[in-house]
């Protein structure tokens, strides 16, 4: 079964076609990607599973149930998170109050203070930066807070929209070894990602979007040896 189903969606922004019906599967337990040039569609997926843009036909849905006019705090409450492009955190907030910020959908203090030491066990420079502003952080510093406010929520879908974007390529390794340690946490991950490369080292299967349509799917290993994914997203 699988725990988000998208099918047949299709987006407009104004008069501008975004998605064309797409559809796409993520199992519990995997990492998806969707790769694909700027403009294919890829982010407009993301906002439209969160309930932050509205489908015009088609139909997304979460652990069985139907989700395509929900809001996005309800979407939240359901167990989807997303990491937002170019991280978004509150710079003038703290590290510990941007981590709890992600939990304001949640009534358990108790397992949302646990769920805090299991993110400062993920990233221990969190907890060493504890009482700092965000924006005073690094921008990798700043990606990890990301991913642990959306952690906070906790969610069993983590959507993540170009993690790697504007970070030092030194850092873009580490940022893809802590994706893995997020998976190995158990959370499935729908990953858009401009680096091709590394996200199919990470990801079990994905999806190729272009002008809106997926035009090709498959492991990431078939999509790695694929001539024409080769030739347009890793250089080869």
């Amino acid at each position: 079964m699988a725990l988000l189903e998208l099918e047949d969606l299709h987006v407009y922004y104004g008069g501008v076609h975004a998605l064309k019906g797409i559809s796409l599967d993520v199992r519990e337990g995997q990492i998806v990607t969707l790769i694909g040039p700027n403009g294919a569609g890829k982010t407009t997926t993301l906002r439209t599973i969160c309930g932050l843009v509205r489908p015009r036909t088609g139909g997304i849905v979460f652990d069985g149930k139907d989700i395509k006019e929900m809001d996005p705090p309800e979407i939240v409450e359901a167990g989807i998170a997303m990491v937002p492009e170019g991280r978004r955190v509150f710079a003038k907030l703290s590290v510990r109050e941007n981590l709890q910020m992600g939990a304001w959908t949640r009534q358990d203090s108790g397992g949302t203070e646990r769920d805090m030491e299991r993110i400062f066990g993920l990233f221990p420079v969190l907890k060493e930066r504890y009482s700092q502003r965000a924006g005073t952080l690094s921008g990798g510093e700043q990606q990890m807070l990301a991913i642990g406010r959306a952690m906070m929520s906790g969610p069993r879908l983590l959507l993540m929209d170009e993690p790697s974007l504007g970070l030092a390529p030194i850092l873009v390794s580490e940022l893809f070894k802590t994706i893995r340690r997020v998976h190995e946490e158990g959370l499935t991950i729908l990953l858009v990602e401009q680096n091709c490369r590394m996200s199919l080292k990470v990801a079990d299967y994905g999806y190729v979007l272009e002008t809106g349509n997926i035009v090709l799917k498959g492991t990431a290993e078939q999509l790695a040896s694929n001539p024409r994914v080769q030739q347009a997203y890793l250089g080869r």
